[in-house]
């Protein structure tokens, strides 16, 4: 580009001078400038893979949250316990929900509690014992939980443990005795004794209420010590807690009148006989179905 000295070195008139200087100034004002950067955030995109690494796992068998014969897990539940709410047996939940450890349920997880292929909204009638079902032997080796050995005993029911007259058919005929023949020091209330509490001596015998088969035990449930819980139906169950010695194994099938245990203060601040009766797993008052005394 020609500058204003050269254009008057070379004797340019003075026109083209000033459209000389006019070229420049378009020039200089015409230079590209630099880029601007803008700082503002975008939004950011997720991929398949990231939306795929923050989804948080469900909990098992949470597609079935909410519905008819399943039960969600709750902080300090255990499957004995929600066995006995439900009336059912802790291996039977173990094997519907393919559970390898019973031990090991997460809260949240929903359970299988009646069993596959049953319509919960039905009915089930389902005797516990047949014609086939042999007893076994009680155990009257000391021992703080389960027997595991055979034994001779055959205690009978106490004559004010009469039992009652049988009901109508179907599994509502349970024929039903006292467990214990001590008073009746707590009586049944929904929200605070589920059961009745029956007092006696260290020793004292406890009977099984009715014909069954032992479904638990041991002492794993919190706040019912040595317990055995006895399945009479696909309706009732019976639960007998706080006792110092078990006699019977579960699985076992048992009578009525058969001592089943003896009497303590496990988890419990005096020797007595907590006695619950579960209609399909909810507690009922006991004392509306046995005899009077």
């Amino acid at each position: 580009m020609t500058t204003l000295k050269e254009a008057r070195r070379h004797g340019l008139p003075a026109l083209s001078m000033l459209v000389c200087a006019l070229l420049l100034v378009a020039c200089s004002s015409s230079r590209q400038r630099a880029p601007v950067e803008d700082r503002r955030a975008s939004p950011k995109v997720t991929t398949t893979a990231e939306a795929r690494r923050d989804v948080v796992p469900s909990s098992p068998g949470s597609d079935n949250a909410g519905k008819p014969g399943y039960y969600t897990v709750k902080p300090q539940d255990t499957l004995v316990r929600i066995a006995l709410d439900n009336g059912q047996n802790w291996k039977d939940l173990a094997r519907w929900n393919s559970l390898e450890n019973p031990n090991l349920i997460e809260v949240g997880q929903v359970l299988r509690v009646i069993p596959p292929g049953v319509d919960p909204s039905l009915p089930v009638s389902r005797p516990v014992t047949g014609s086939k079902v042999e007893t076994r032997p009680l155990e009257t080796k000391p021992a703080g939980t389960a027997a595991s050995g055979p034994a001779t005993s055959t205690a009978t029911a106490p004559a004010s443990s009469a039992a009652a007259a049988p009901p109508a058919g179907g599994d509502e005929a349970v024929n039903w005795m006292w467990p214990a023949s001590g008073p009746v020091t707590t009586n049944f209330d929904e929200t605070k004794s589920k059961g009745l509490s029956i007092s006696g001596k260290a020793g004292d015998a406890v009977l099984a209420a009715a014909d069954g088969r032992v479904v638990y035990a041991g002492s794993g449930l919190r706040g019912y010590g040595n317990l055995v819980i006895v399945k009479h139906n696909s309706t009732f169950l019976t639960a007998y807690a706080h006792n110092q010695l078990l006699l019977v194994k579960e699985d076992q099938v048992v009578r009525q009148g058969q001592k089943i245990a003896e009497m303590g203060s496990t988890d419990s601040e005096s020797v007595k006989l907590h006695f619950e009766i579960r209609r399909q797993g909810k507690p009922v008052d006991p004392a509306r179905l046995l005899p009077p005394r």
